[in-house]
């Protein structure tokens, strides 16, 4: 009976060690899921994650990053622009050019967008690309205003993306190297901040916004959400919820892309693509993106 009773409290021991172990993993992963308000608070990113996503001649298409608002404050959205058939006297196409026009002139397909930019910068010569870095030549007309917001990274993710390189961005103004620009240090070259922070987390690419589409809707775009899990609905005029599921992107914790069809009878509606939330409420809220769209 002595030894039975030895082995049954040694058990009791290992339980007990066990068991506030496991509780105390528990509260640790509460407290992940709850979260500070910070982008990365719901997802431990994947070292290889992509900064930039490079234009894409063969679909006719380029990024171009512009401003919105999340839960999480500002962040950068990503608009596909279709490429110029090419320039003057037979030239190639100037994918970055086109892009980082659209960004400095501010031309947003989604009203949900703007730029950064203040109005009197544009560019003055084409982005060049030679010994491990990309130029930028503007031409700014008087002084401008700052701060900056994330208009300096509007160009880096722009440029980068549509050079299809993560070299990092000199800027000059009238040909000349600059010490600053809208209130930010430029004396260096620019380099991509981190995606997880500056990126909005949820990103509907294709259809852009107002379009007229036939059923069943396709969705397409990138997203970085906990375990590749994304919630959508589909709102009518009246803002009711008309049809909600669930799709995954890829690959979790990461920026991967996302695919979805959704039939629909004619109508006008809005689609929203968002983020789960695995805190329950106890954390931010969840980031989304959303297309209004008519459906013939």
């Amino acid at each position: 009976m002595t030894g039975v009773s030895v082995t049954v409290g040694h058990a009791g021991a290992m339980w007990g060690r066990s068991r506030w172990a496991f509780l105390a993993v528990g509260a640790f992963l509460l407290a992940g899921c709850a979260g500070t308000g910070d982008a990365r608070d719901r997802i431990t990113p994947a070292p290889t994650a992509p900064t930039t996503v490079p234009a894409d001649p063969a679909k006719g298409a380029v990024p171009v990053w512009f401003v919105g608002g999340t839960p999480a404050g500002d962040r950068l959205f990503r608009e596909v622009r279709a490429l110029r058939d090419g320039g003057p006297d037979g030239e190639p196409p100037d994918h970055v050019g086109t892009a980082v026009t659209a960004v400095l002139e501010g031309r947003t397909d989604d009203p949900d967008h703007r730029t950064d930019w203040p109005e009197g910068v544009r560019l003055r010569s084409p982005v060049t690309h030679g010994n491990g870095v990309l130029t930028v030549d503007l031409a700014v007309a008087g002084p401008l205003p700052g701060p900056a917001g994330l208009a300096l990274q509007q160009l880096v993710y722009t440029v980068q993306s549509a050079a299809g390189s993560t070299d990092p961005v000199r800027v000059l103004v009238g040909g000349e190297p600059a010490s600053s620009l809208l209130g930010e240090p430029v004396d260096a070259p620019l380099t991509a901040a981190d995606p997880y922070r500056v990126r909005a987390l949820v990103e509907i690419d294709d259809p852009v916004d107002g379009v007229r589409v036939a059923s069943p809707v396709v969705l397409s775009g990138e997203a970085a959400v906990v375990e590749a899990t994304l919630l959508w609905e589909v709102r009518d005029d009246a803002r009711e919820v008309v049809r909600a599921g669930v799709t995954s992107t890829t690959e979790g914790q990461t920026f991967a892309p996302f695919r979805l069809e959704i039939p629909l009878p004619p109508g006008d509606y809005t689609v929203v693509v968002s983020e789960d939330d695995p805190s329950g409420g106890a954390g931010r809220p969840p980031m989304s993106d959303s297309v209004r769209l008519s459906v013939r």
